[in-house]
């Protein structure tokens, strides 16, 4: 069995990037990789909407105050989940798909953050031309990254599991 303890820790949430032009293979390949999230009967209700216009990425970064690394990335990549595919799970199969992306980006070399969508859902869809059946899941800003971050404090497990 592979250990990914060292991959799993190693992510941060990067929100300064380079100026260095991604790589489109490294893009086509975290798309790949994230396209094999699971999803209830196999539905794959999930789009990925790759963003490198950049007046799209300036509105994108302005949908509200959280949004701004959106601005200084090369591109995003924004997922949705499908309510027509999936009405009763597209939401947590986009989830998923999302942190698959989250994880394979970083697999490739590529850093990112996770930007909320929930609260300018309609904005996003007018900005990205997404129809109504199409639920922005997250915006992931991707680039090379221009900062470090160190760990973040995390809770002990004592206080996250409970044994019934």
């Amino acid at each position: 069995m592979p250990d990914c303890s060292e991959f799993l820790l190693s992510r941060r949430s990067v929100r300064k990037f380079t100026g260095e032009p991604v790589p489109e293979e490294l893009v086509r390949r975290a798309l790949e990789l994230a396209r094999f999230a699971p999803s209830a009967h196999n539905r794959q209700p999930w789009r990925f909407y790759v963003v490198r216009d950049k007046s799209k990425l300036e509105h994108l970064a302005r949908i509200h105050r959280w949004s701004k690394p959106i601005e200084g990335a090369q591109l995003a990549i924004a997922v949705f989940s499908d309510s027509s595919a999936s009405p009763d799970s597209h939401l947590v199969d986009g989830s998923i798909a999302a942190t698959y992306l989250w994880l394979a980006l970083h697999c490739v070399g590529l850093t990112t953050v996770w930007i909320y969508t929930l609260n300018a859902v309609e904005e996003i869809r007018r900005i990205l031309g997404a129809p109504s059946n199409l639920y922005p899941i997250a915006i992931f800003p991707v680039g090379f990254p221009a900062e470090s971050p160190p760990p973040r404090p995390r809770k002990p497990l004592e206080e996250l599991v409970v044994n019934v």
